[in-house]
């Protein structure tokens, strides 16, 4: 990976792709997980920046400083407040979706919902009260629920 991180994906003719959701947009290329619609792949994509904007520097990084003792330091009590406040924003935006379709760009699962299920599943351990989220717990069930999930339980 040029930015020395992870994920990278090495492609079977030897190219590399970084960034998980290029990589999950390539992955899903000509499957049911990425729309053919244009608005619809759009609203797919409108998920995907949400994710790396307004979800991950906050439910991720709020999970990384409680989880991790090597992140303590960094876990400042005005960080840990604003991390908190900005990942409410996140799931509180989420769950006015999810009350209105089943899955964030509409009746079917997505990039999208993939995407946003790896650190919203978690998002527990970074102390968010998931109870204030209804629509996305059930959100979480439906997506676990797909033949295609994979559990995470490997992990720390």
């Amino acid at each position: 990976n040029p930015n020395g991180k992870v994920p990278l994906l090495e492609l079977e003719d030897g190219r590399f792709l970084a960034e998980s959701n290029a990589m999950l947009l390539h992955l899903a290329e000509g499957t049911p997980y990425l729309p053919k619609d244009a608005y619809e792949r759009a609203l797919v994509y409108q998920w995907l920046f949400f994710e790396q904007y307004s979800h991950e520097p906050y439910v991720a990084v709020r999970r990384a400083l409680m989880v991790y003792p090597e992140r303590a330091r960094d876990a400042t009590p005005e960080r840990l407040a604003s991390t908190l406040a900005g990942g409410d924003k996140a799931l509180g935006v989420m769950e006015e979706q999810l009350k209105k379709t089943p899955f964030l760009a509409g009746d079917s699962l997505t990039v999208a919902d993939i995407a946003l299920y790896a650190y919203t599943h978690e998002a527990h351990r970074g102390g968010f009260n998931m109870d204030r989220y209804p629509a996305v717990n059930a959100w979480l069930k439906r997506v676990a629920a797909d033949e295609g999930h994979v559990s995470m339980d490997w992990l720390p």
